[in-house]
């Protein structure tokens, strides 16, 4: 497929408690974007902090390990054109408060440190991501619907 680009979304440990993981998906497959990977995962701290070590110095991060320390998250690799830009969207502001209705976060939480995903930042910050939580675990498929999003 030439339209190849990956994002990494994660349900953090919020979204999981309150069930909305399946809601999450959805957005997401109805855009039209195929998923290539999807786990539920209890984190470690080494993996938590290596995901998140550009936030090391923030005065939040040692309250943001714990937090997502506190249950489970569902990883989740997404591909298709233009899915990272998209996907930050379909997510919403990282301030819930600020974001659209009709994103996730303008949808379905209200605090900043409860804003429910993760979205990767960038297409070289997804296959990082990627790697450190699903390495080559990825399912290669053909989409049945593929000619009908794709010209």
């Amino acid at each position: 497929m030439s339209n190849n680009e990956r994002t990494y979304i994660m349900v953090k440990p919020d979204g999981v408690q309150r069930g909305l993981v399946g809601a999450i998906i959805a957005r997401f497959e109805q855009k039209g974007y195929y998923l290539r990977a999807l786990k539920l995962i209890t984190p470690t701290r080494e993996l938590l902090e290596e995901h998140y070590k550009d936030l090391n110095d923030r005065p939040f991060f040692q309250a943001l390990i714990t937090y997502m320390l506190s249950g489970p998250v569902v990883g989740m690799v997404w591909e298709g054109k233009g899915v990272v830009a998209t996907g930050r969207l379909l997510l919403g502001a990282t301030n819930p408060l600020q974001s659209n209705p009709g994103t996730i976060r303008g949808d379905f939480c209200i605090i900043t440190g409860r804003n429910i995903c993760h979205g990767s930042d960038s297409v070289v910050n997804a296959e990082k991501e990627i790697s450190l939580w699903f390495g080559k675990e990825l399912a290669e498929w053909t989409h049945h619907s593929h000619n009908w999003i794709y010209e």
